[in-house]
């Protein structure tokens, strides 16, 4: 901003807000709410990759049970097949594997016939593993040991996943619940935060486990985000927004069934409480901005408004309103002092003014006096001489015979004509003969019709309310200040018409010279007056003064000046 520019914002407390309060509550948001952004973008980050990590291991846990089933079922086959004992006998030594196959464990012969089982053989019966056997495309080709697609069992409801293993002629079967599985390899993982959802969700579309509500829950199973990608085979993280509150969600195949697990919940409720807390410091800008404003009210109500109430007071003594001053402005302790000091100041200076104007009012007196004998000696003397030579050369324009020479003394009788008009007009201005005789409506009434035609300027005088006399020195007072106020329009004003009003009211009389000229910059106090050359106007303020009169300027670049002088009524 240019000094100019500066210059011209007139309010100190705005300049404060703009130079202080507006900077400072700018950085303070820049810096909070710029930490704010990367803190919650390393969280995201942070949650996003432990989310992942979290469900890569649940997926990596939930693999490693499954081929551990994979090869516990196959070394049941093994020991069926190379046991001398029988099947049963090979069940009985697999019992420890029982805790891992909820389903239980059977045994089948080539030809589907169930040999043993470590439940009840109805229950085989009616999971017709038998038939599902057959069904496989070429037995004799498949794996030793493989998983089936994830079927409902018939006795207790419930999806089982059934393990084959074979070895010679012997086929052995188990049965596991992938719901379980899943719950204990998940229960640590993902434990504690009721926000969250998991599920894990076969090719078909099957959910096989599910914790907590996932939030698209309309969706078709294939369309939740992530299964898709994990169902091919893929293991990452992707961030989903869903009623403002962004989710983040990891996905992680379970390579041996080509299953998909995966993990979503709103990244901000993993953070810890505390760091959740941080988020809210931008909240401490309340307070800052709170404090601020709170300080700059105050300094506003016990510095600022003081200080321009004091500027403003100190201004109207400036003008000679030396009551002002004496009015309490508050403020803190060393604005007090400082109107004090000035109200002993203008205590002193309203003396030392009192003083001058006894002295100017002497001096005032003696011009006056001064400019009576000269305006009487011209009026008495050389206006009387002139008009006496004016008579001679009528005289000798009469008895000339030549008429060169008459001419010549008709030259000569004007000009002693116009001589006269002239010093008669000074001597009106030395001494306004209108105003002791007639008052000074009339004497300000001429002024304006003289001044007027003298100076090719249209100006009119109009009087109101009623009117009365004042002291002869008032009156004079008054009419000069009407005279110099004429005078600056028409040496600086370039008008185009003045007027003059005088308006007698009940407290006061108030003379005004009005113009439509192109104005000026008012100073702001009379001490200004001199170094700007305006000394008509230090004239007037001083007159005014003199006789206990106020006086108020209005001007404007382009809109013309009003003189206003008032004095009140005694």
């Amino acid at each position: 901003m240019s000094p100019r520019r500066w210059r011209s914002i007139p309010s100190l407390p705005l300049q404060i807000f703009i130079i202080t309060v507006l900077p400072l509550t700018a950085l303070l948001m820049l810096i909070t709410f710029g930490s704010l952004g990367l803190h919650q973008r390393a969280m995201r980050t942070m949650v996003g990759e432990r989310d992942e990590r979290a469900t890569r291991a649940a997926a990596a846990a939930i693999t490693e049970q499954m081929t551990h089933r994979l090869s516990a079922i196959r070394s049941v086959a093994l020991r069926a097949a190379n046991a001398a004992a029988g099947p049963e006998h090979a069940l009985t030594d697999a019992a420890y594997l029982l805790s891992d196959f909820e389903g239980g464990i059977a045994l089948f012969a080539a030809n589907g016939e169930l040999m043993a089982a470590s439940n009840a053989p109805e229950i085989w019966l009616a999971r017709a593993v038998a038939e599902r056997l057959r069904e496989l495309p070429n037995p004799s080709a498949a794996a030793d040991a493989f998983f089936l697609p994830v079927f409902v069992d018939p006795v207790q409801g419930e999806e089982l996943v059934l393990v084959v293993a074979r070895a010679g002629e012997i086929t052995a079967v188990g049965a596991f619940s992938p719901t379980s599985l899943a719950r204990r390899a998940l229960a640590n993982i993902f434990g504690g935060n009721d926000q969250a959802t998991a599920y894990m969700v076969t090719p078909d579309g099957v959910v096989l486990y599910q914790t907590g509500t996932p939030p698209w829950v309309d969706l078709p199973v294939q369309e939740y985000p992530g299964v898709a990608d994990a169902l091919r085979g893929e293991s990452g993280t992707t961030y989903l927004t869903i009623d403002g509150e962004e989710h983040v969600i990891a996905f992680s195949p379970i390579t041996p069934v080509g299953w998909a697990l995966v993990f979503e919940e709103p990244w901000r409720a993993v953070t810890d409480p505390l760091l959740r807390t941080t988020e809210l410091a931008p909240l401490i800008l309340i307070p800052v901005l709170v404090i601020a404003l709170v300080a700059l009210w105050f300094g506003v109500r016990q510095v600022v408004q003081p200080l321009q109430s004091l500027e403003k007071k100190a201004t109207e003594l400036g003008w000679g309103d030396f009551d002002a001053i004496e009015e309490p402005v508050g403020g803190i302790n060393e604005i007090q002092r400082l109107q004090t000091e000035l109200v002993h100041m203008a205590r002193k200076v309203q003396l030392a003014q009192q003083s001058l104007r006894g002295y100017l009012g002497a001096v005032t007196t003696g011009q006056e006096e001064e400019r009576r004998r000269l305006a009487r000696e011209l009026h008495d003397d050389t206006i009387q001489s002139l008009i006496a030579l004016n008579q001679q050369i009528q005289l000798a324009q009469m008895s000339a015979q030549d008429e060169s020479n008459r001419d010549r003394l008709a030259t000569m009788q004007q000009m002693a004509e116009q001589t006269v008009a002239d010093l008669r007009r000074l001597t009106r201005n030395l001494r306004p003969i209108y105003l002791e005789d007639l008052g000074l409506i009339p004497a300000l009434d001429m002024l304006a019709q003289e001044m007027g035609r003298a100076l090719d300027l249209p100006i009119s005088f109009e009087a109101a309310g009623q009117e009365r006399r004042l002291p002869p020195d008032v009156e004079l007072v008054l009419y000069r200040i009407a005279q110099e106020g004429l005078n600056n329009v028409a040496r600086h004003a370039q008008a185009n018409r003045a007027d003059v009003y005088l308006t007698f009211t009940a407290e006061a009389m108030c003379l005004t010279v009005r113009d439509d000229g192109q104005g000026f910059v008012i100073p702001e106090s009379p001490a200004e007056m001199a170094p700007s050359g305006h000394f008509g106007l230090l004239g007037i303020q001083e007159r005014a003064e003199a006789i206990g009169a106020r006086l108020h300027i209005q001007s404007a670049a382009g809109a013309g000046t009003e003189l206003v002088v008032c004095l009140p009524q005694a």
